[in-house]
């Protein structure tokens, strides 16, 4: 199932001692978890706050003075990057339950975004953590937009590969939002609309909070600076979409990333599901700050091998599992933001043309091969197979 010109093929034996290697390595680091690391994660809640009210302070008193209005935008921003990226996401994969702090609870946490927790949870957590890359599973493969991989089938809407992607950029936070209703599935006849009204419910909740906060309430508090504030939320909140954007797709869709059919799926053992990890995730080189920016996801590798363990740690552990995977022939994508981007937008115009092995319509329907290979809760095995 595994096939890429730079990592060779490993027997079932090797497979079983590279998941050993890195099971010991996860246990040897999750028994050295401490106090260090709970200093770390309140260190950046604290950053979240103070930035913050700095930059939503300065906006709001300063904010015609333009050098003003940059450096409130810029705070506000920054500090939308690191709640989102270093602290609620990572919280939300329970990196920090060992704490036992309420606070810092995975399954409860509520971020500062448009998308809810809960459907973060189960479609990053649980779907595209589980099911890795693999193509009818991972919904994270093109968001249901987009093209990026040659074996997904080509349709003349992929022609728009390039606009898409500029639209998921600008409005990233909206669109995640609204990916867990799956709408490819309503235009296919595989949903209804009564499903999708169900489901919006709690994210209309969460979206007129979102959206009340920054562009009515705050401007509306800051009296005369009203227009400073309302722009400097909208351009912080760019700031954010693009970064996130940037930064999800290096890890996902370099030139690199594999994606793996649904029959990988069938007898996986650990060892593969880690060799999966590996070979359809993309990591990025940066210094200290850079790494927190990036919520430590400039080591997508390690976090999709180890989700639980907190981010701070992978850095430290990438040096190990490049030495392991190097060991067993394994390529471990990794470079400079700049080049493991513009390879991503090589994908996005590539593949917006019909190239790519031609589906076979014979060939058993995806739903039906994930009623028959995936242990999935009923509910959601019955939606796939519809």
């Amino acid at each position: 199932m595994f096939t890429s010109s730079k990592s060779r093929d490993l027997s079932t034996e090797e497979i079983k001692a590279f998941g050993d290697e890195l099971d010991a390595l996860r246990k040897e680091t999750m028994a050295s978890l401490g106090e260090k690391d709970a200093d770390y994660i309140y260190k950046i809640r604290n950053f979240v706050r103070y930035s913050e009210v700095a930059g939503r302070s300065t906006l709001m008193f300063l904010g015609w003075l333009p050098p003003a209005w940059l450096a409130g935008t810029a705070l506000l921003g920054v500090s939308k990057i690191v709640e989102n990226m270093e602290l609620g996401h990572n919280v939300m994969h329970g990196q920090y339950d060992w704490m036992n702090d309420a606070s810092m609870r995975g399954n409860t946490y509520e971020w500062d975004t448009v998308c809810t927790a809960d459907n973060w949870r189960h479609t990053h957590n649980f779907m595209h953590h589980t099911y890795t890359n693999v193509r009818g599973m991972d919904h994270d493969i093109g968001y249901g937009v987009l093209r990026l991989f040659p074996e997904q089938k080509w349709e003349p809407r992929f022609l728009a590969n390039p606009i898409l992607a500029t639209v998921l950029a600008v409005t990233f936070e909206w669109t995640l939002a609204l990916q867990a209703l799956e709408l490819e599935k309503v235009v296919a006849g595989e949903k209804t609309w009564a499903e999708v009204r169900q489901q919006l419910k709690p994210m209309v909740v969460k979206m007129r909070r979102q959206f009340g906060k920054d562009y009515i309430l705050f401007p509306l508090l800051a009296g005369p600076m009203f227009l400073p504030v309302l722009a400097g939320n909208f351009v912080a909140n760019l700031m954010r979409n693009f970064w996130t954007f940037a930064i999800i797709f290096c890890g996902h869709f370099t030139e690199d990333a594999e994606t793996f059919p649904i029959e990988i799926l069938e007898n996986e053992t650990r060892g593969g599901w880690y060799l999966r990890q590996l070979r359809g995730s993309s990591n990025l080189k940066g210094g200290k700050i850079f790494n927190i920016l990036t919520g430590n996801l400039s080591h997508q590798i390690e976090h999709h091998m180890f989700p639980d363990i907190p981010g701070a740690r992978y850095e430290e552990l990438s040096v190990k599992v490049q030495e392991i995977a190097a060991r067993y022939g394994q390529n471990y994508n990794t470079g400079s933001f700049t080049k493991q981007f513009s390879t991503v937008v090589g994908r996005i115009f590539k593949y917006a043309l019909p190239i790519g092995p031609k589906a076979d319509v014979a060939k058993e329907s995806v739903g039906a091969k994930v009623a028959r290979i995936v242990p999935l809760p009923k509910v959601i095995a019955d939606k796939l197979a519809a």
